[in-house]
């Protein structure tokens, strides 16, 4: 199991790459990017995520990163509209990373592959390749056409055809996760 300090220089250092690669970092992008690594990546940050209203969602990271702004590890960044204010890593988040450089550097390109494929994504968007991965993890060996069913099943806004493009997203994301995890190996 991983520590406390481990877990949030990893999340951290997400927030710090996906506003590289041009996300706001509202807490769907982070619930979202952090179910994308564990549950894709291997990152053991052993958070539970359940199906909610946007996709897969974790309360427990929810708390967790609540606690971070409590205790000024992270701090609210106001956004013009269209977007929703953002979450940005503080001078302390920035110590403790220090403090764990091996975790850093046996997670950090499985967090930039995240952070690069999730970064000027929207919300919606993020909702339905979620939602395409928890299916995927649901429903092992479905082909397409069954997982896109499935989640316009779970979520009927989403349309059959966005279902469809969300799994083959997904399916191409995983494929070349592969990589990206057999280069992780310690």
């Amino acid at each position: 199991m991983m520590k406390q300090i481990q877990r949030d220089g990893l999340l951290f250092e997400l927030i710090d790459e996906m506003k590289e690669q041009g996300s706001w970092c509202g807490e769907t992008h982070i619930q979202k990017a952090a179910y994308f690594l564990e549950e894709m990546m291997g990152v053991p940050l052993d958070f539970r995520y359940v199906l909610y209203k946007h996709g897969p969602f974790s309360f427990d990271l929810s708390d967790e990163l609540a606690s971070m702004r409590a205790d000024a590890l992270l701090a609210w960044e106001i956004k013009p509209e269209p977007y929703g204010d953002g979450l940005k890593t503080t001078k302390g988040s920035t110590q403790l990373q220090t403090k764990i450089p091996r975790t850093m550097a046996r997670y950090r390109p499985a967090i930039s592959f995240v952070a690069q494929k999730f970064g000027k994504r929207g919300v919606k968007e993020l909702e339905k390749i979620s939602t395409a991965l928890y299916v995927t993890k649901e429903m092992p060996g479905q082909d397409l056409t069954v997982r896109a069913r499935r989640i316009t099943e779970l979520k009927p806004h989403i349309s059959y055809d966005e279902a469809e493009k969300a799994v083959l997203f997904v399916d191409e994301m995983m494929e070349d996760a592969k990589t990206v995890i057999a280069g992780e190996v310690v």
